[in-house]
């Protein structure tokens, strides 16, 4: 499987002298995570720590917006895991949990205050998740991007790799920084951070219904193939996956007119690293049933190992506990004296 590439946009050069590049992400540790976080995000990730420094947060904040969860320790340590077994060098880049660095949760109230209720009314992803519930909803959900904001500010990260559904955060994060740089009279303070432009990532839909996002929340387990998926489990997902009774073929505006087979032939594209057109190309006339096979073992391959190496280490919890308490401390190394300023420049004693 190839590396993706990572691109640094024109803008990002821009950046003041003084705001050293930085790469700013993380994942929540809610459900199982499936191929849709590893192809979409972690799996990118790697290659990102050859370009410059980089924090990999498993954002256990995020996660209590919508529930308290008993095993949010356990789900916490399982995403770190993830991360690890991925490729992810804890030495080399830092890897905490969210929670055990201060400067989110204080630096997120001072952003509450610069944050405009018009601004958080635009956001759709609180729509989405609140749905008809929205008087039912915690405020923490409601206010979710400025602790976004705060994640990414805290440590003054200049690029950030987003997915579609996270964009619109980003901007809310680069007006709060601009808002506080303009109000506070300290231009530069904040930098504004920047999209990561990555190469080519399939937004990996539902294997029961092509046009839905493949998603933890989703009743069925058939619709997702998990990280902890046996290699049985994967091959029978797979094969149950849903398809129409069409051989592969045709030009590709009508293969993505076929949402679960356009599905399909984009996950075993970014699997092996190559384009949904020469796919297309090599199992043109062929029948779902052997191109299923294919596709199965292919996930085998590169799912297998990252779950063998999640089990390793997972067996071991103190060791895990280890490197999120060196990561911890190190963020905090970074963010504590950046917020130590902030409070001075809003006039906090």
């Amino acid at each position: 499987m190839s590396d993706t590439a990572v691109q640094t946009p024109d803008s990002a050069l821009a950046q003041p002298a003084k705001h050293k590049p930085l790469v700013f992400s993380g994942v929540q540790p809610t459900g199982n995570l499936h191929l849709g976080n590893y192809l979409g995000a972690i799996r990118n990730w790697v290659p990102m720590q050859e370009e410059m420094p980089c924090i990999f947060c498993v954002v256990d904040m995020h996660a209590i917006t919508a529930s308290f969860e008993p095993d949010l320790a356990d789900k916490t340590r399982e995403i770190a895991a993830a991360y690890i077994a991925s490729g992810i060098d804890p030495e080399r880049s830092i890897v905490f949990a969210q929670s055990r660095v201060p400067a989110h949760a204080e630096l997120a109230w001072i952003f509450n205050c610069i944050a405009r209720i018009g601004w958080l009314d635009r956001m759709t992803q609180f729509k989405e998740k609140a749905g008809k519930n929205k008087e039912r909803s915690s405020a923490g959900l409601y206010v979710y991007p400025v602790l976004m904001a705060a994640d990414i500010l805290a440590y003054k990260a200049t690029h950030v790799p987003v997915g579609e559904d996270q964009k619109q955060h980003l901007e809310l994060a680069r007006d709060i920084a601009q808002k506080f740089n303009n109000d506070l009279n300290e231009p530069g303070w904040f930098p504004q951070p920047e999209p990561m432009i990555l190469g080519p990532t399939p937004r990996v839909m539902s294997l029961r219904d092509g046009k839905a996002k493949m998603s933890k929340s989703e009743p069925s387990d058939l619709s997702r193939i998990n990280l902890k998926d046996s290699n049985d489990e994967i091959a029978t997902k797979i094969r149950k996956a849903r398809t129409d009774p069409e051989p592969i073929g045709g030009s590709m505006a009508e293969i993505d007119a076929r949402p679960e087979a356009s599905n399909l032939i984009g996950i075993y594209a970014a699997l092996a690293g190559t384009e949904k057109e020469k796919v297309l190309a090599q199992f043109d006339g062929a029948q779902f049933s052997g191109f299923k096979n294919e596709l199965a073992e292919l996930l085998v391959s590169t799912i297998g190992p990252i779950r063998d190496r999640m089990d390793h280490m997972l067996k071991d919890k103190a060791e895990i506990d280890r490197i999120l308490s060196r990561g911890a401390e190190r963020a905090d190394a970074i963010a504590a004296p950046i917020l130590a300023e902030t409070k001075r420049i809003v006039g906090f004693l």
